[in-house]
């Protein structure tokens, strides 16, 4: 099943939402193009890594990840991690 079509059928399913059916993508099917913008993690670490001051829209960080394609999935799992590693570094 193509992305979308995995997201409309587990999202049929009451209970689960966009955000669980992003991560089934990235975690359980491995899939490389996925971008959560919904994920407050993920959001953070674009905020952080690209210095916005809030957090920025889930348009803005779509603009941003045009340049991602076709990897997003990737880019996002160093964006959850970008704090975590910034932190180690300063030690």
């Amino acid at each position: 099943m193509s992305d979308a079509e995995v997201l409309q059928n587990v999202t049929s399913v009451k209970g689960i939402g966009n955000w669980t059916g992003q991560m089934l993508l990235i975690f359980s099917l491995g899939r490389l193009d996925i971008l959560p913008t919904g994920d407050w993690g993920f959001v953070k670490g674009v905020r952080d890594a690209y210095g916005f001051k809030t957090h920025p829209k889930p348009r803005t960080i779509e603009k941003l990840a045009l340049k991602w394609k076709p990897y997003r999935s990737v880019a996002t799992w160093y964006l959850w991690h970008f704090k975590d590693n910034e932190v180690k570094n300063k030690k």
